[in-house]
């Protein structure tokens, strides 16, 4: 019986296959790809969660706009603009992580940091890599004036400037003794130093106190005490909102009620937020108020159309970058290192924050600061 049913069964398939070859012979079908889209990748790192997440994500939001009004209008060079997000948190140990990926993206262009010192620790290695770096919020003046960064470029001005304008409002308060803090960072303590250098030179005024202190502290109540028994009638600090808040804080809980003037790092509603009502009165300098220019109404006007909200600090400085470096492309035709480089130098673009073009430094021709007060729960420029 087993036989049998062998032998059947190699007789069936023999036939199967014999069907098979004559009358079942299928055409393989050759499917026609259709041909990939030339994309052009903006990346864009900076502090996307942390403490210091309001400062990095509008730039996230200001990318996605640009991007989107560029690939409106039939995007760079026949290229589709897409973004390509890395988060550093503003801590430099990240920030090279982030370059690092940045690189092994292939990506060519990137617009941020946000802090002065992630900043710093990764231009190196774009820089390795001939990739070209663009900070809205970066002011530490070295990165500009150093030379050793040929790759970077900023829509913001540097720290000297915002520092010679801190101490001249200063002298306009009246301050003879003023008590310069930092966190001891690039940024902060970049610009405390300019502070105290301006103030040195000033006839009648004198830093009674040049103090860092420790970012991420719970309790500033030691350099508080300090301020205190320094006799200081103001204090100028250099750093980022959370110590900021923290100090300001403790000044007006012991009855310390002298005035207190800070950076763009502390210019930002999450300080008011934070201080709350020791946040009253307080100074800080920030970028020019550029509200009436066109680009910049229809930028934040596409922010709340976008995302349902105002857009938060350094956004327009973001979006300038993003349209400076996306037109750099444009007017290179080309995303060769040399050639972007040669373009941002040699080439005028309308931005949010004014028509600009890059000195032979990198910096932003025509952009500086302003002096703004927190008056009943919001910044005020002070004219």
């Amino acid at each position: 019986m087993r036989g049998k049913l062998t032998l059947f069964a190699l007789v069936f398939a023999m036939a199967s296959l014999l069907l098979a070859g004559c009358g079942g012979e299928q055409k393989e079908e050759k499917k026609t790809e259709a041909p990939a889209a030339k994309k052009l990748v903006l990346g864009v790192a900076g502090a996307h969660s942390g403490d210091l997440a309001s400062y990095g994500l509008p730039t996230v939001n200001a990318a996605k706009l640009v991007a989107a009004k560029f690939n409106a209008a039939g995007g760079v060079n026949g290229m589709t603009v897409e973004i390509a997000a890395q988060d550093d948190q503003c801590k430099p140990e990240l920030a090279t992580n982030a370059a690092t990926k940045m690189v092994s993206d292939e990506v060519k262009i990137v617009l941020g940091h946000i802090c002065s010192g992630a900043t710093k620790a990764a231009l190196p290695i774009y820089l390795e890599s001939r990739i070209v770096c663009m900070s809205p919020s970066a002011t530490n003046p070295p990165l500009t004036q150093s030379g050793e960064y040929p790759n970077f470029f900023r829509t913001i001005a540097p720290d000297d400037a915002q520092a010679r304008l801190e101490v001249d409002f200063a002298r306009k308060l009246g301050l003879t003794k003023v008590a310069v803090i930092h966190d001891k960072g690039d940024y902060g303590k970049g610009f405390a130093s300019f502070c105290k250098d301006f103030a040195d030179q000033e006839p009648g005024m004198e830093v009674v106190l040049f103090e860092g202190v420790t970012p991420g502290a719970v309790d500033y109540s030691a350099v508080v005490q300090k301020i205190k028994n320094s006799g200081a009638e103001g204090v100028i600090f250099g750093g980022y909102h959370p110590e900021a808040s923290k100090i300001v804080s403790g000044m007006r809980k012991k009855g310390l009620e002298i005035p207190f003037m800070s950076d763009d790092g502390v210019k930002d509603e999450t300080f008011i937020k934070v201080a709350g009502k020791y946040a009253e009165g307080v100074y800080a300098t920030g970028p020019r108020d550029f509200s009436a220019n066109a680009l910049y109404k229809e930028a934040v006007e596409a922010h709340r159309k976008e995302f349902g909200t105002d857009p938060g600090p350094f956004f327009p400085e973001a979006y300038s970058a993003a349209i400076a470096l996306l037109k750099a492309v444009e007017n290179a035709k080309s995303m060769a290192y040399d050639d972007l480089i040669e373009a941002l130098h040699s080439n005028y673009v309308e931005t949010a924050v004014g028509k600009i073009k890059f000195d032979g430094r990198g910096d932003a021709e025509g952009v500086g600061f302003s002096v703004y007060q927190v008056q009943n729960g919001q910044y005020v420029e002070i004219k």
